[in-house]
């Protein structure tokens, strides 16, 4: 569906990706109002940083994926600068539009007539603290399903059982939890497969759930969150940070012509 699936919504590009451009408030109401009703075909989004970046430079194939994205939102701060330098002309309105903020904010305004959850992503254990904090302090969140899919490969019958559970549950959010760049290519076969909007929302499961700690806002906000994420991952995280970031300010002086 790419661009036609919010016409209205300008899009600019940042490194190799073309970015959604809205506020975090108009992006939370995007969300909501897809939850809130059926749909035709299904909605993929994404939350892009620097490292998405970095990965679509290197990878022509997750390039076209993130291209062709009904919406793309700005995960870091990072992208949110280059993008208001590059774009003057939509610069007020770009802000961040992180994950776990677009996933809370839905959360505060879902009720019993919708949207209808459905959480994929994450182990056993963060799922379960997850739906723990979902039924503490969003009790009117109706989370219809959850899963904690296998690592690895899945097979055919493993994603038809999945596409079944989810359509059997009438879930019209997907919240997918499964890592960069695994989550962006199921939340694009979700949309292709049911009528649902799909999010890949990294990792928001970690930090709704508390399995993980959030950087201090100042952090988040000046743009030092990887710093911090380090820190506490360094062998998880080293080559997201130490390898993509660099690729990413490349990414950005290769690409500076806006979106043809």
């Amino acid at each position: 569906m790419g661009e036609q699936a919010f016409p209205d919504v300008p899009r600019r590009r940042v490194g190799a990706i073309d970015f959604s451009v809205v506020p975090l408030e108009r992006a939370v109401g995007i969300v909501v109002d897809l939850g809130a009703r059926s749909l035709d075909k299904g909605i993929a989004i994404h939350f892009a940083n620097a490292y998405n970046i970095a990965l679509a430079e290197r990878n022509p194939k997750y390039r076209e994926l993130l291209r062709c994205g009904d919406a793309v939102f700005s995960d870091g701060m990072p992208v949110v600068w280059a993008g208001r330098r590059l774009h003057s002309d939509v610069a007020p309105e770009w802000t961040r539009v992180y994950g776990p903020d677009v996933m809370s904010g839905v959360l505060n305004t879902t009720g019993a007539q919708g949207p209808r959850h459905y959480l994929l992503g994450g182990s056993s254990e963060t799922l379960e603290a997850l739906r723990l904090k979902i039924a503490q302090a969003w009790p009117d969140a109706v989370v219809v399903g959850a899963q904690s899919p296998s690592f690895g490969t899945w097979s055919p019958e493993e994603l038809q059982a999945r596409d079944e559970d989810i359509a059997s549950s009438g879930a019209t959010l997907v919240w997918v939890g499964l890592g960069t760049p695994k989550q962006d290519w199921e939340v694009r076969r979700l949309a292709d497969s049911l009528p649902v909007t799909a999010l890949a929302v990294g990792a928001a499961f970690d930090f709704l759930s508390g399995s993980k700690r959030q950087a201090p806002v100042w952090m988040q906000r000046s743009g030092l969150e990887w710093t911090y994420r380090l820190a506490r991952e360094p062998k998880r995280l080293a080559k997201r940070y130490l390898w993509g970031n660099p690729i990413f300010v490349a990414s950005t002086i290769k690409h500076r012509k806006p979106v043809s």
